[in-house]
């Protein structure tokens, strides 16, 4: 979709469709009261009649209104106006797209980004409307034999600002949605993609496919000789029992115009999980193509940073492989040798995506990084603990935790802060090893970082557990392309100029 910026009234505006906000109790916003004034108090009439309440994400379509140029005129519910904030903003932009993608307005200008969003400036309204838009309009039907076929889609999307002088911002405010929109749809188009697709030498590939796209992006794809050579015992104890051969990808993107050690990025990429051994029930077991979300949402940020070509430098390394039962495969029980020289006790080899995370967090060792975040679909705890809401957020440094839940905030991509005090790292004791991969049920999402912190002893280190928020169920059952706003939003607040 194309997104332009504009400056206008909305009754002069020559346009498939002109989008307005009413809000509750009937009140019209200042763009639905200059097409009201234009219309002779057409508007006025037609919400006093009552086919228009203001209820947020409520529309109303009108043909031919008089005093326009605009061949329809949408009215959108905003709620309670004293109320309208983030969600409510994005809420009332999304039922507009979604509406217009199915009535034949093949373009459109938008006048909810002029709407005041409490705490928001109008650049934030503008990049929140574009990757809205886009999730809006996003399907995945790759592996239909029949693609539904949309009559006339929503191709150009205009998104007026109040003021002149606020046009060189809004240009930029929406290149950067774009850019998070599009890392957004390859998280989702790869999380989407079934198992026997979406292997961890088709990561490889498009993580090559990637860099040849983007010649800022660096990569590099080792396969299990290198591996071995590297030490990686815990990488490629989950692999054992799997035909499909293992791929550790590294993407290297330096553009900094300053001397800054990069931030680093590891995203846990099991391409399907069976549990191994300790075998998942059968119920719902599809979802498990989703394991690689954290590897997909890495290559996302990347893909966003570098349409940016933001000023920023960062590595992404991405441990993929299967996790499948077979005469070959780890065993509850088993001892392995890590990277970094710690050996694990496996006590359950659905607890496997620590392990693969573990070598990588070691790996990033070698950049002397600045920071370094993991992203993994870690846990199921999780999902009980915070819901679909937010991801869950461990730290071993408060400065680098506070930075990304305010980057949460500001992308609309919020995370929450979990303790990982030392008292939870007792569960993770050993009678046979250095420790185990699993505690008790007990604060399993916490233990599990606490596991992952023994590797990440010598630099700033983040975990984001997104097992709630990576995916969602039922109807729109699909990857969500969380948390790419979050980390590109991260990083674009480590810019620095020279």
């Amino acid at each position: 979709m194309e997104f332009t910026i504009k400056s206008g009234s909305p009754e002069k505006q020559r346009s498939a469709c002109v989008v307005a906000g009413v809000f509750d109790n009937r009140k019209l916003s200042l763009s639905a009261e200059l097409i009201d004034r234009a219309s002779n108090g057409y508007i006025s009439e037609i919400i006093r009649r009552g086919d228009m309440e203001g209820k947020l994400g409520a529309t109303l379509l009108l043909h031919n209104v008089r005093g326009t140029l605009a061949d329809r005129v949408l009215l959108v519910g905003l709620g309670k106006e004293r109320d309208f904030r983030d969600r409510e903003f994005r809420s009332a932009i999304r039922s507009a797209v979604k509406l217009l993608n199915e009535t034949g307005s093949y373009e459109a200008v938008l006048y909810l980004t002029e709407e005041k969003v409490k705490r928001r400036e109008v650049v934030w309204r503008v990049e929140h409307a574009v990757v809205v838009a886009m999730e809006a309009v996003y399907r995945f039907e790759q592996m239909k034999s029949q693609p539904t076929e949309v009559r006339r889609p929503l191709r150009k999307l205009t998104l007026s600002v109040p003021q002149r002088s606020d046009l060189t911002a809004g240009e930029a405010a929406a290149a950067r949605g774009l850019a998070i929109a599009h890392g957004m749809d390859l998280a989702r188009d790869l999380g989407n993609l079934p198992g026997n697709v979406c292997t961890p030498a088709y990561l490889g590939e498009r993580a090559t496919q990637l860099g040849a796209e983007f010649p800022d992006i660096g990569v590099k794809v080792l396969e299990r000789k290198e591996c071995e050579e590297l030490g990686m015992g815990s990488f490629l104890s989950v692999t054992n029992g799997s035909e499909q051969p293992p791929r550790f990808i590294v993407l290297e993107y330096m553009k900094s115009v300053r001397k800054a050690k990069p931030c680093v990025l590891v995203g846990k990429g099991i391409t399907f999980d069976t549990g191994g051994i300790s075998l998942k029930p059968g119920l719902d077991m599809d979802q498990m193509k989703f394991d690689m979300c954290g590897a997909a949402s890495v290559l996302g940020t990347f893909r966003a940073i570098a349409e940016m070509k933001a000023q920023v430098n960062v590595v992404g390394l991405i441990p993929a492989c299967e996790n499948m039962p077979s005469g070959r495969a780890t065993k509850p029980g088993d001892i392995v040798t890590s990277m970094s020289g710690q050996t694990i006790e496996i006590l359950n080899t659905d607890a496997e995506g620590r392990l693969i995370l573990a070598d990588a967090l070691t790996y990033a060792e070698r950049y002397e990084p600045e920071a370094v975040v993991d992203i993994a679909t870690l846990t199921g705890a999780m999902v009980i603990s915070l819901g679909h809401v937010a991801s869950g957020l461990f730290s071993n440094n408060e400065t680098l935790a506070r930075a990304l839940l305010t980057a949460g905030d500001d992308a609309y991509d919020r995370a929450w802060q979990l303790p990982m005090w030392d008292d939870y790292q007792e569960g993770l004791a050993s009678n046979f090893a250095d420790f185990a991969n699993i505690s008790g049920r007990a604060g399993g999402s916490i233990t599990a970082a606490c596991f992952l912190s023994r590797f990440a002893k010598k630099y700033e280190w983040a975990h984001l557990d997104i097992a709630g928020t990576a995916w969602k169920e039922g109807k729109e059952k699909g990857a969500t392309g969380r948390p790419v706003p979050l980390l590109t939003t991260w990083l674009l607040a480590r810019e620095a100029p020279a």
